[in-house]
Parts: structure tokens; sequence; C-alpha cells
């Protein structure tokens, strides 16, 4: 199906415009972005419609957040849910979309006179330099350790997007001095297609995976909405890319000749100035930065740039390379390469490489992701457990990376809903292959269509699990059932008082049904496990 292109530019030519006009916002939702734009409008004197197919009792806590809110001028504002009606998009000056939402086939969307997004208003008004990322794993980890990055070494910055913190909240407080970073899903980029709105200083894609391919038809079609990312760059920005091979020769039903790797397909399209990240040492005519093993099997990252784009350091002492990221705090070796490229990035915005090493590896990460945020002593034996959130973990590679994170076994909890993915990268992590070092001593799996297929390869391969279970609650109690057995040391090997056993939450799938979001899922499985363990 041909994908939708807007016209270009905004409905509003300015911010005075929105008054007294008619806005219909499609989607209120739990994660912030319906609630910013109702309240983005408001304050700018239209009269907002808010529809939403979710019912009020549903939505009670982002209606309850605005309908308590004494400096909004609530009579404006009316609510339709639990239904759409087709006339609050025919008779709006215009409709702000939720991104989750198909302009093809969507008759309200199709009645509507002018659509935006709150992504689309944003990036018309805003005056700020723009990083965008997208990608299918570690946009969030990446977008929050650059802006980590800039705060810390002085800038303004401000974060936003996909994250679930709207621009508009605070598009009134950029300028051209504050760089604003934001987080781009591939459907917020499909809803700027034609409207010639994004032109980032700098855009990195981080790794390309199958993703969402229950909404998509193809790989080819869901990464032609990743490649909006760069489509109005210029040879004044910079476009950071994958370096490394991957399946694009597999999953791409007509690669382009010459290109290994669907960083290469990004590299002949844009016209910005290309950056490469790789895992590996790399010589030749490579550009960007790459991971270096030391001695003492840490990682380090390295800058291998063109003169032009040197430290100063580098350039008066005639260095070629130049380390620009240490030892981090944050675990897994894919969260090294998000950090990586936000070192690349505070090196691009001027940030000196000494002061990026040091900045980022105090980083501490962010919530559901890899989220250390538990402790508990076992009583029977003194074993030490920490346990780790990685809720954000929504396709299976991101699951099996999570196994291998921490440089001994673990304990995985994982499984849920399918979005149309291949869980075999997943099964052969846990299964050995794929030169894995770390089977995990136990598996744990939640029910869902996901699990179903995922269960199907455990059984092939003969690995043991517990469960699916159907309930979060139940499953952390047979754990901690299992942690205080007498076969305790059976299983998890005998205890010392200076190791820990980590306790894995990476569901490498999405969460409809059991829970409300990827966040709510992972809100529950840290107050389970505060509250069994």
């Amino acid at each position: 199906m041909t994908a939708h292109v807007y016209p270009e530019g905004c409905t509003f030519n300015t911010l005075e415009d929105i008054k007294s006009k008619h806005i219909t916002v499609m989607g209120l939702g739990l994660n912030g972005g319906g609630e910013a734009c109702v309240r983005f409008f408001l304050k700018h004197g239209a009269l907002v419609t808010v529809t939403d197919m979710k019912t009020a009792e549903q939505l009670k806590p982002t209606i309850d957040s605005l309908n308590s809110d004494k400096s909004l001028p609530l009579n404006n504002l009316r609510y339709v849910l639990g239904e759409h009606k087709i006339e609050d998009f025919e008779n709006a000056d215009c409709v702000i979309k939720n991104p989750g939402v198909k302009f093809n086939g969507n008759k309200y969307l199709a009645a509507a006179r002018h659509i935006e997004t709150d992504i689309s208003i944003f990036l018309h008004f805003t005056k700020a330099p723009i990083i965008a990322v997208t990608g299918s794993k570690g946009k969030s980890s990446t977008v929050s350790a650059i802006d980590y990055g800039l705060r810390t070494a002085g800038f303004r910055s401000f974060l936003g997007g996909n994250i679930t913190v709207s621009p508009l909240t605070f598009l009134e407080e950029t300028d051209g001095t504050t760089p604003v970073v934001l987080e781009l899903s591939s459907w917020q980029l499909a809803d700027l297609r034609g409207r010639k709105a994004l032109k980032p200083k700098i855009a990195v894609i981080t790794k390309i995976v199958p993703d969402h391919q229950n909404w998509y038809s193809d790989m080819d079609s869901y990464v032609d909405d990743k490649k909006l990312i760069y489509a109005d760059q210029d040879e004044n920005d910079f476009t950071i890319l994958d370096g490394d091979e991957d399946d694009y020769l597999k999953d791409s039903l007509s690669p382009k000749p010459g290109c290994k790797c669907w960083g290469d397909l990004f590299a002949s399209e844009t016209k910005a100035k290309v950056l490469r990240y790789s895992t590996s040492i790399q010589g030749g005519d490579f550009e960007g930065v790459y991971q270096k093993k030391t001695q003492g099997h840490n990682v380090e990252g390295i800058a291998k740039l063109s003169k032009e784009l040197r430290s100063t350091y580098a350039k008066t002492h005639n260095l070629a390379e130049e380390k620009i990221m240490g030892e981090l705090f944050v675990p897994g070796d894919h969260m090294k390469i998000n950090v990586l490229n936000a070192s690349l990035v505070l090196h691009l915005m001027g940030v000196a490489p000494e002061q990026i090493i040091s900045i980022l590896g105090s980083w501490k990460g962010i919530p559901h992701r890899l989220e250390r945020f538990h402790e508990w002593e076992c009583p029977s034996d003194s074993r030490k457990i920490i346990f780790y959130n990685d809720s954000c973990a929504t396709v299976p590679e991101a699951a099996a990376a999570a196994s291998q994170s921490f440089n001994q076994k673990v304990v995985l909890i994982t499984g849920g809903t399918d979005k149309n993915l291949d869980f075999l990268p997943l099964a052969k992590t846990l299964n050995g292959e794929n030169s894995t070092e770390y089977i995990p001593l136990e598996i744990y799996l939640l029910s869902g269509t996901g699990t179903d297929k995922l269960t199907s390869l455990l059984d092939e391969r003969k690995i043991k699990y517990s469960g699916p279970f159907d309930s979060l609650e139940v499953l952390l109690g047979i754990l901690k059932n299992s942690l205080m057995s007498r076969n305790a040391e059976n299983i998890y090997g005998r205890a010392h008082e200076n190791q820990y056993l980590p306790v894995v939450f990476s569901p490498g799938c999405t969460s409809f049904g059991m829970f409300s979001n990827e966040f709510d899922r992972g809100n529950k499985f840290k107050d389970y496990v505060k509250n069994i363990f």
C-alpha cells in the first residue's frame, strides 16, 4: 500500500493562529502525549475535543490530571470516549493524530481537513538544533545518554518524542542555543512524510532488526519510514549509521547492489556527512567510532575521524584516533554501543573527549532498560539477588542481548504478546547457539501469543522452562520458593559472599492484554518484586 504523503508546511503559521480554532485530539492515552497536546492547545486558546476508543474508566488517570488543573480553561474541553464520531473530524480545523493510528483505511482521518502531530507542530515552531534518533534497538538508551551528557556538560538540553515526553511540553523554552534530543519511532516519522519539517543537525539510526511486522507488510516498508530521519538533511548535517553486517541481504526484498547492511543502504542515500559505528576495530577509510577490547577485557570507544572533526588535542598532537568512551556503569554489550553513539554525538557538539569519558562513565541508564532497582538477600543461604527491569525490550533480540549482559548466568523472565516477529534468535541464545556464553540458570515465561511461538522452539531444543504464567505476581512467588528451596544450590550454584545473582525481566514482546503498555508492565514488575521480596 502506498505510504501517505502530507502537505508541506504546517496548518498554523503562528502560535497565535491556534486561538479559537476547533482542534480534535485523536487518542488521549495514558503515556502523556495526548495529555500534552490537550494542555498545549487549551493554553493557546483552542476549543479542544478529545476522542478515544478507550472508555473514561480506562483513561481515568489522564482525565483526572486534566480535570484537576484549574489553570486550564476546561470549559473549552469536551470528551468523546469509547467511540469516534465522524463529525468531530469533519468539523475540526485540525486533527492531532496519534502515531499509533494508521492513516490508510481510516475513515475518520480521511475526513479531516488538516492533520498534524505533536512532533510536526513542535518541529514547525522550534528554532532548536535537533538531534534525532531512530532504529529498532537502543533508541531510548541512546537519546537518554545523549541528553544526560549534554546537560552534564553544561548545555540547556531537552529530551522528548517516543520516550513518552511530548516536545510540546517544552516548545516555548527552546531557542537556537538549546539542543533538543528526539527519539522518533517509525510511526512518528511516517507522520512527517512530505512535511519538510525534520532536518536534524545530527541523525542517528541504531541497530535495525525486524520489528512491528504486524503493522508493516515487509521489512522494506518498515525501513522506508526510518529513512525519513535523514530525508531533508544536507551536507552541513551528520548521519550516524551502523557499520557492522546484519541481516539486510536476507530481510530486504530488493537489496541494493553494493550494500551489505542497512547502514550501507542509508549511507548511499543521505546527503549528510556519514559517520559509522562498529563493535570491532576498523581500518581503511572507515570514519566514525568503534569498540576496542582492552587487556582487562573491558571495552573502550575509539573515534577515528577526518582532521576537521578531531578534537583540539588530537589535532595538535597529530592523532588520527582518540579514545572517547571508557568504563561504564551500565551493564550489557548492547548498552556499550548506545553509549558509544552518544559519545560521538557529544563530540560533534563540541564536548572534549576526556569530559565525555568522565560524564558517560557515570551515567546510570534509564527506567525499564536493564534498570537495576532492587536487592534481596535470601534468608536460607544468604544468597544476594539483584533485580533488573528491562520491560522496554519488546523484540526477541533485545531479550537475547539482556540474557548476555552480565558476564554470568542469570535467571531470565521473558515472554508476552507477539507482533509477528521471529523468536528463533532468542531460542538459539537460550540454547547456547550463536556462540552464547551464558545460558540462563532458569527461564520463567509470561503467557502470550509470542510465548506460544517461543515455547515451541524451546521444546524442540529440550530447553527447560517454568510457565507460561498468566500472572507476574504468581510467577515471582514461584521464583521466590525456588530460591529458598533445599535444591537452590543445585539450580543456582553455591552462594558466595561477594557474588550476586541477576534476575532479569526482559520480555522481548509487547504487553497487550496483560498490561496497558511496556511502562505499566515494568512498573508492575517493580512493585511486585518489592512486595514479594
